[in-house]
């Protein structure tokens, strides 16, 4: 999967500046079965779960050196200094990513809500008219645990963060009652009702 440079965007450029530089300097292990190759200004990762591919942006330089990846930047300027440390992020996300992989783990809370595997993607029931029907993208693997838990996996950290953010919206956390899908250990915090706040 392909994560464009163009992805590096105004948006990363944050006042941490000196914090992501600091990241930036450190070199990346390369672990056994993974391959890193450095060219035309992208970077290529294999590993025993897949391939990831991340653009180089101007001014970033990309390096093997023995078993690790060293990145390196041609400035000091503030740009250079952010692209610098998140350059370095990612690649090491892809390394996990392809070696072992991210996961997001969803709970479904409420009498009566459930989930179930359909194929490769699940059906959940939320209290609707209807069921959800959610369908993997490329490179996502959906696993249902039980009737009340869903696995989001995959070698990509934010797509796996991404779909597990848009399984969650189909029905966030009730603030009254806590019903709904919530990530694994997420603390719901509860309002009072009308009657318990009437009653104070």
């Amino acid at each position: 999967m392909r994560r464009g440079s163009e992805e590096l965007g105004e948006k990363y450029f944050v006042t941490c500046g000196s914090h992501m530089s600091r990241i930036g300097r450190q070199p990346i292990d390369i672990p056994s079965g993974v391959q890193v190759k450095v060219g035309n200004s992208e970077v290529l990762v294999d590993g025993p779960k897949g391939s990831l591919s991340q653009g180089i942006v101007g001014g970033i330089g990309v390096e093997i050196r023995e078993s690790s990846v060293i990145v390196t930047r041609e400035s000091e300027n503030r740009n250079n200094r952010s692209l610098h440390g998140l350059t370095r992020t990612l690649i090491s996300n892809m390394i996990v990513g392809v070696s072992e992989g991210f996961q997001k783990t969803l709970d479904i809370v409420g009498v009566g809500y459930r989930v179930q595997q359909s194929g490769e993607g699940v059906t959940v029931n939320v209290g609707y008219s209807h069921l959800v029907e959610v369908h993997p993208v490329e490179g996502i693997t959906l696993e249902v645990e039980g009737n009340n838990r869903i696995h989001v996996k995959g070698t990509d950290k934010q797509l796996v963060g991404e779909i597990a953010a848009r399984i969650k919206r189909i029905r966030k956390p009730n603030v009254y009652t806590g019903k709904g899908i919530r990530y694994l250990d997420e603390q719901v915090r509860l309002k009072p009702g009308k009657s318990a706040a009437r009653s104070r």
